[in-house]
């Protein structure tokens, strides 16, 4: 049975917000003012939508039994039967196919970083998201691939230190997602995914704390970095730092006080505060960047 409205929806296009990370290579690189840079990204970032896409239909037609034991995900089109498992599988390939094609001609680095993206998360939804802490690191890997994925799409000088920050805070988010499953999944977590049954909360924000202090230090050492100094022509990116501190801050907050963080994407579109503070600190650094000297 074919539904687009089930395909459209078993595709998450509310998580392609993930894919934003594209575009920081872009803006960190000095060519966001470049036109033609600018296309580059944007169609690097429609190829990893459309990859996503053929992912989380893998992932659906994998985990539909697990899913529809779940209070949420068990309203999922290929869950609750809406969207059929050959009309999944087939689109799936479809989209995976398109994807790896429009990469190539994109960029055959960017190819590669799609491929390796591809693969880590088959990986993942076979082998990975059953062994713990490695579960984490590959969620957190997706991110890095968007990144480096952005670098080779406008043919930019690879950051490192973006590179640092962007597995950190994609680590903070991962661990937080965890947490959240434990608390509103409770003590039938581990019967919904045997993974979570290796965590606990307690352990979950023991890391989390770990992860949040590195990712901090991680972005004022960035912004204080000579090198950093040197490529901007400026000491003012320091002025940023606020702006992260406060985003972290306020993200522990919805997670300990509000039970959220399951959906990082939904939160950073739906809460004001995040999302206002987030919007101030890509404009901040854009002055900073490109406007003082």
């Amino acid at each position: 049975m074919i539904s687009i409205t089930g395909l459209l929806i078993s595709v998450r296009p509310k998580q392609w917000i993930k894919n934003l990370f594209i575009f920081a290579p872009l803006l960190f690189s000095k060519q966001i003012l470049d036109a033609s840079s600018v296309l580059k990204a944007v169609f690097g970032f429609i190829i990893f939508c459309v990859a996503a896409g053929a992912i989380y239909l893998f992932n659906d037609v994998k985990d539909r039994e697990e899913d529809q034991r779940h209070p949420l995900k068990k309203l999922r089109p290929i869950a609750s039967g809406q969207l059929s498992v050959g009309a999944a599988v087939c689109t799936a390939v479809g989209l995976g196919i398109l994807a790896l094609a429009f990469a190539f001609i994109l960029n055959p680095n960017f190819f590669c970083v799609v491929g390796g993206y591809v693969v880590l998360q088959i990986l993942y939804n076979l082998i990975l998201k059953h062994v713990v802490i490695l579960d984490v690191f590959s969620v957190a890997a997706g991110f890095f691939a968007r990144v480096v994925g952005g670098t080779f799409a406008i043919d930019a000088e690879i950051s490192y230190w973006l590179i640092i920050c962007t597995i950190l805070l994609s680590l903070f988010l991962s661990l937080a997602k965890r947490r959240h499953e434990q608390v509103v999944l409770g003590e039938d977590a581990g019967n919904h995914r045997k993974i979570l049954s290796e965590y606990s909360p307690y352990l979950l924000d023991q890391m989390i704390g770990v992860v949040t202090a590195t990712t901090l230090i991680s972005y004022i050492l960035y912004t204080v970095s000579s090198d950093t100094v040197v490529k901007f022509g400026t000491h003012g990116l320091v002025g940023t730092v606020p702006f992260v501190l406060y985003g972290i801050f306020r993200y522990l907050y919805l997670i300990h006080q509000k039970r959220l963080g399951g959906n990082p994407e939904t939160l950073f579109m739906t809460d004001k505060p995040l999302l206002v503070n987030m919007i101030l600190w890509g404009l901040a650094s854009f002055l900073i960047i490109y406007a003082v000297k």
